[in-house]
């Protein structure tokens, strides 16, 4: 018999809680509540796993080096990570405002672009005193910097989130970086290269019949620029908060496509209220790139979990579907080419008649 039958033999703290404070009905986070306040917070570190206890070798490598520190270490950890961002992004704003100048003809570009197709005329004006100041040297260069120093911010949340990872984990680091930043930064350029130019031309573009000649103030130019921008940027991160649904277990692939109908009705809405046009043509402008993120996302997440089942990728289902697909577009475009006289371009849309 067991001299001590009211405690876990194998508690990776050593083994002194009782079954009357932790029951096996709990769920698993009362349990690690109730083991974390017999051993005491107090601003001490939890020691780390017994080496005995019967574990596997496999689960003390995974928990080797994984830090457990109290709540008052992780609110200095994130006081840390939260000055390292703002001082890096700090440097980004200082380079951005040496060559502000410059960004604003970035930025104004579309402007340029948008009047000389329309052919009526216009353009930018400053009306009040000081907003050439304040978004020339303020907010341009601060929104450039949102861009330029996004890897170095993501770098500095995942570092805040790798201590409580495990080994295996947290080499996700570089992806989740790349992918994470590289999507923000790849909506940025869909959106100042393709949706604000096509629905800034359509905007100036509705007084033309009247001859109403647009003269924009920068203030408001800028304000419909950034929207657009940081609107279409938050978007892109749809796979990898899709993603991170999956790995914490709170939705599934398969639930997911089921309720994909409802994604779409909802991603329509949120194209809708971003969309600067109310034409039927900059809506789907929005919408089908941000419905081919869902799904992109979905994607990554069925990887996910055939990765954590063990199980091979369907290649023999999926290559046939890829085929006809690739086949029709080629098809299309053939057609498009040879009977309706269009020619291919080397920018969006690339078919031009």
């Amino acid at each position: 018999m067991d001299e001590h039958p009211d405690i876990y033999p194998d508690d990776p703290y050593g083994g002194a809680i009782k079954k009357d404070n932790v029951s096996q009905d709990d769920s698993p986070i009362e349990n690690l509540l109730a083991r974390f306040s017999q051993k005491g917070g107090g601003g001490k570190k939890l020691p780390p796993p017994a080496s005995g206890g019967g574990g596997d070798d496999g689960g003390d490598d995974e928990e080797e080096g994984m830090l457990r520190m109290s709540f008052l270490d992780h609110l200095g950890e994130l006081r840390s990570r939260i000055i390292r961002a703002l001082v890096g992004f700090g440097v980004v704003f200082l380079v951005c405002l040496v060559f502000s100048n410059q960004l604003w003809l970035i930025v104004q570009a579309p402007a340029v672009e948008a009047f000389r197709r329309l052919g009526t005329g216009g353009s930018l004006v400053g009306i009040d005193p000081m907003e050439q100041f304040s978004i020339l040297w303020m907010w341009t260069p601060l929104v450039a910097s949102i861009f330029l120093a996004s890897p170095w911010i993501l770098y500095q949340i995942w570092a805040f989130i790798a201590p409580g990872l495990y080994k295996s984990e947290r080499r996700w680091a570089v992806p989740f970086v790349l992918t994470t930043a590289g999507l923000f930064i790849s909506g940025g350029l869909f959106a100042y290269f393709i949706a604000f130019r096509y629905g800034l031309t359509f905007l100036l573009g509705l007084g033309g019949f009247a001859g109403i000649k647009p003269m924009i103030s920068i203030d408001k130019y800028f304000e419909l620029f950034v929207d657009v921008m940081l609107g279409v940027s938050a978007i892109f991160e749809m796979p990898v908060i899709i993603f991170f649904l999956v790995l914490l277990r709170l939705a599934s692939p398969k639930f997911l496509m089921e309720h994909s109908r409802y994604a779409i009705l909802a991603i329509v809405i949120i194209a809708a209220i971003i969309t600067p046009t109310p034409d039927v043509f900059n809506l789907m402008l929005f919408a089908v790139p941000m419905c081919m993120l869902f799904f992109v996302g979905v994607f990554a997440g069925y990887l996910l979990v055939l990765h954590r089942e063990k199980r091979k990728f369907p290649w023999a289902k999926v290559l046939p579907w890829l085929l006809v697909i690739l086949a029709v577009g080629a098809a299309t475009a053939f057609v498009m080419v040879t009977r309706y006289h269009f020619h291919l371009v080397k920018h969006w849309p690339f078919l031009m008649k």
